[in-house]
Formats: C-alpha cells, structure tokens, sequence
C-alpha cells in the first residue's frame, strides 16, 4: 500500500509541475457575406491568414448592418469587401475609430440602375425588337412601366432591388422615391444575392426585359450585355437623404463613387499590425476578378476552392501584399 501511495504521489506531482499547456488562438472572425466577389475575397484573405499568418479563423453570417455593428463591437474583426462610407452605420463608427476600411481593393468597381441591352437597342440574332428605344435615364423610366411590367402588380413597373439588409437596398428604395417612380414602379426585393441572380439571369436568357440594380465586381456584368441608365450628378448632401430610411424627402443623386475596402475592428488592427498592413496592399483588377467570379458561379464552384483556384493561377498578384516569408508559406499550403 504504501509502493502505491509514493506511486500516486509521484504522478500528482509530475502533473503538477508540468508545463501549462498552451491555450489555443482565438479564431479571427470574418463576416459570412452573402455575395459572389465578398464570399471569394473573404475567402483569399482567409486563406492568407490561415497559411501565411498560422491563425485560426471562421465567419460569422449576418446582414450588411448587423455585420457592420458587430464589427464595431469587435464581435467580428473582418469584411473582406467593405464598400466603405456608403452606410450610416459604417460612417459613426469609424467617426468614433472604432473601425478601418483598409486599402483599395478593387480598381473598377462600380454600381447603378441597369437594363440588357436588347430592350434599347433589340436583337436581331434573337428576333427581339427594341421596346424602350428611348430610355437613356432614370427619369425616362415612367413611360415605360408597362414594357417592365410587374406580374403582381401589372399597373406597374417592377423594380428588382437588393435583398433585404444590404445598404444599397435603403439606398434604392429611397432613390424610387427622389426620382418620383413610386407610383410607376414596385420596389421588388429578392431573398438573397443569389435569388437576385437568377431572376436576372433568367429573364435575359429567355429575352424579356427587365429592370434592376446590380453592381460589379460580378460574374453577370461579364456575362451579357448591359446599358446602365443615367442618374444625376453626385451630390453629397442628397447621398445622406438616401442612405437614411428614416428620411421622407429623399433627393435624387447618383451613388457615392465605389470604393472597396476591408473593413477591420480597430482592436484588430492594434493586435495584428503586420495583418492590417498586408491588408493595406491588396488590390485586385477588375479582369482577373470578374473571370475567377464567372468560373465559380458557371462551375458551381464554393468559394474555398475558388480562392485556392485564383491564388494557384495569379501568385504574382497577392505575393505583391505580403511579406516574402509568409508568402512562401501561403504558397507551400496551396500545392
């Protein structure tokens, strides 16, 4: 009895005088975005911290605002595409340095009112004549409600707007009304990107006319032949009426000129500066990112495997952001 009372004292003391284990890194969380370009740029920023940076990471879904709130909050610490100072949300909290829209991250990017452009200009190969030879503008819109027809609604237009949570979706409901087409026009929200997607997608593929907001970088704008309508000059003072749901008396304006950023937690910046610098240099031309973003939505790719896919065929590009040893160790993970 006694052997075995020195053997158990012995082990308690072993495991008392080992060393603590080491408590594993926090997961940096990244928004879950709900679009093709942020899901594949998330995707690539994830996979750079992940290799280069050897840090956990995971997403968190939510909307546009939800997301921006929590990245205020720190309860989230990245948007890989954050269309920076378009959002009141956004703007307060990097007012209060509460959060950062870091970098440049995509030359080219842009947002309107589109429509094909067979409903203008028709097309022959196809047998379609044009039905609005004259629409050039916003302001054009009303004497050709009945050509977008709505089916729910037909002594109106119909309107495809953004999802429901994305900022542009306050942004167009407010601009129908600046531009006097509330009472010509349905504000139709689809329930996702992809819903939004896909009614487009289907409507040109079998030539009927339709009217909707898009943005780019984006596979669809690649994929047809688009017009996209004329709004007023860009003033800022009217951009605040739209961006706020809130206001009655919204005035007409064009969009904030584009700007993509990744929005980052000031607390994650002052915790991992060699990250927020890396972050600072990413920059992706238009090109290479609307055919990657094809040849995800045409192949039904997930954006995982289409990060990997892009970072293999284009290494030039993002070793340019980082530093020579973690961008080696990126390159040696996606062998």
């Amino acid at each position: 009895m006694k052997g075995l009372r020195t053997l158990l004292a012995a082990a308690l003391i072993a495991l008392t005088t080992q060393a603590p284990v080491q408590a594993a890194a926090t997961p940096v969380h990244f928004a879950d975005l709900n679009w093709e370009s942020g899901s594949l740029i998330t995707e690539i920023l994830r996979v750079i911290v992940e290799k280069g940076y050897e840090l956990p990471t995971d997403t968190l879904p939510g909307t546009t605002i939800t997301l921006e709130t929590a990245l205020a909050k720190n309860d989230i610490q990245v948007i890989g595409e954050e269309w920076a100072g378009r959002s009141p949300v956004w703007v307060k909290a990097e007012a209060d340095g509460k959060v950062k829209g870091l970098g440049d991250i995509v030359t080219g990017a842009t947002e309107g009112w589109w429509v094909p452009e067979y409903v203008v200009k028709g097309d022959a190969s196809r047998g379609i004549k044009p039905l609005a030879p004259d629409l050039k503008s916003v302001s054009d819109l009303p004497r050709y409600k009945d050509v977008f027809k709505d089916p729910e609604a037909p002594d109106k237009g119909r309107f495809l707007n953004s999802p429901i949570g994305w900022t542009s979706e306050v942004v167009n409901a407010q601009k129908l009304k600046a531009y006097g087409l509330t009472d010509s026009y349905t504000n139709f929200r689809s329930g996702s990107g992809a819903a939004l997607d896909a009614e487009i997608a289907s409507s040109i593929k079998r030539g009927k006319p339709v009217l909707f907001y898009y943005w780019s970088p984006t596979p669809l704008l690649g994929r047809f032949k688009l017009i996209q309508l004329e709004e007023p000059a860009f003033d800022a003072e009217a951009w605040k009426t739209l961006t706020d749901a809130d206001n009655p008396n919204p005035k007409p304006t064009r969009s904030l000129a584009s700007k993509l950023s990744i929005g980052v937690s000031v607390p994650f910046e002052q915790q991992y500066p060699q990250i927020a610098a890396a972050f600072t240099k990413v920059q992706i031309p238009i090109d290479p990112l609307n055919q990657a973003l094809a040849d995800m939505s045409e192949h039904h790719r997930q954006p995982r495997e289409a990060a990997e896919s892009f970072m293999r065929e284009q290494p030039k590009l993002w070793r340019a952001w980082l530093p020579v040893d973690v961008a080696d160790k990126v390159a040696a993970a996606l062998k």
